[in-house]
């Protein structure tokens, strides 16, 4: 088994006026290294595209996640999503990207736009097989993946934004491959690429789009741990137990909080040096120890991190923010979100008298939920995470 892992980020925005998303973007993990990832559009806007591509895309991930061939997927959807009377079109297209054992990619495409592929940066033209399945043309793709690999499926609404506005004729597939590729130069996270991309799109249409725009992205990498340390533990004996295990973790190590800060620089042996260039930011300033990657106050710095979490996995809005601020809650952000793929949280159990002031909405139960919230948070973005309580 490779070191290699699968980031996965999608965004959609809606047809102006409509509450609902005629598309719909389903993941399904069969394991830690095999994944499945459908991104249906169905026929026309609003409620009626939003059930179709819904059910979709739930059929075809979960019989596919379940071992049921291609064919046995396809022939379901055709028989269950006819084509229309009126328009002589499917009631929903599809994109399926499975993930096999984080080795290879399957691509099977049935009349969305064709998924880019970058590999080292640039465009790269994959081999297409094309099958006839239950009087549908599907195209089929099987591909060796590499650190780096970038894939980006998309509904119609993506090459259709602009038209009459921007563009004669929409925006070209080959103009979004170049859009792509300055993009993927900055190092984005798979969401952070979707939203850039779908936000794009958003400006094309004048902030009303005339079709549900969707972008699901894959970015292949590395796997890279992190280790966050949040609070002393509840017996003060354990304090070594916890800065050993800790510390003895590969990865980046953040410390979160004063009195750990505390505990984990004479366990260290070295002075805790406060920094001089405070941010402008409602966020404390961080610290520095010799050893530590980040030192940062506890309670409110990981608070503001859930929230960015939060935003991350639904509008991703404050992606900017935390993209390119120094305070705390944007480094830990960054750490966490782009850079870790696997997660150990250290958590100590001590109540702190300064929490204890009724004038304070922060105790214990809050803290605990807090890595409760954002451990939940992170799963979703497909890190995996262990907890450790002392």
């Amino acid at each position: 088994m490779n070191d290699l892992c699968a980031e996965i980020g999608y965004k959609s925005v809606n047809h102006y006026g409509e509450q609902l998303c005629g598309d719909h973007v389903d993941i399904v993990e069969q394991n830690e290294n095999s994944t499945v990832v459908v991104l249906a559009d169905g026929l026309g806007s609003g409620v009626k595209a939003s059930i179709l591509s819904t059910l979709t895309s739930k059929i075809i991930s979960t019989m596919m996640a379940e071992g049921l061939s291609l064919e046995d997927c396809v022939e379901t959807i055709a028989a269950t999503l006819p084509v229309c009377s009126v328009r002589g079109v499917a009631y929903s297209t599809f994109t399926i990207m499975e993930i096999k054992n984080n080795e290879f990619v399957e691509l099977i495409q049935y009349d969305n736009p064709q998924v880019v592929m970058l590999r080292d940066g640039k465009n790269y033209e994959y081999d297409k097989t094309e099958m006839n399945i239950g009087g549908k043309k599907i195209f089929r793709s099987s591909i060796r993946i590499q650190e780096d690999d970038i894939f980006v499926a998309m509904s119609d609404g993506c090459p259709h934004a602009g038209i009459g506005l921007a563009y004669n004729f929409g925006w070209k597939l080959a103009d979004i491959i170049d859009y792509l590729e300055v993009v993927a130069a900055g190092g984005y996270t798979a969401k952070t690429i979707s939203t850039m991309l779908v936000d794009e799109c958003f400006k094309l249409y004048g902030e009303k789009p005339g079709d549900d725009a969707t972008a699901c992205v894959i970015k292949v990498r590395k796997r890279e741990p992190m280790n966050l340390l949040f609070g002393p533990p509840y017996n003060r004996d354990d304090g070594d137990r916890m800065m050993s295990l800790f510390f003895s973790k590969e990865g980046k190590h953040i410390v979160c909080g004063g009195t750990t800060s505390s505990i984990a620089a004479k366990y260290l042996g070295k002075p805790i040096k406060p920094t001089l260039n405070y941010e402008k930011s409602d966020i404390p300033p961080i610290a520095e120890i010799e050893g530590v990657d980040l030192v940062t106050e506890g309670v409110i710095t990981i608070n503001r991190v859930l929230e960015y979490a939060k935003d991350y996995l639904g509008e991703n809005q404050h992606y900017e923010t935390w993209n390119f601020k120094k305070d705390a809650a944007c480094r830990i952000s960054r750490l966490l979100f782009e850079e870790a793929t696997d997660i150990n949280f250290y958590v100590g159990k001590a109540i702190n008298p300064a929490h204890q002031n009724p004038d304070l909405p922060i105790n214990f139960n809050i803290k605990m939920n807090l890595v409760d919230e954002l451990s939940k948070c992170l799963r979703q973005m497909g890190k995996r995470i262990k907890v450790s309580y002392f």
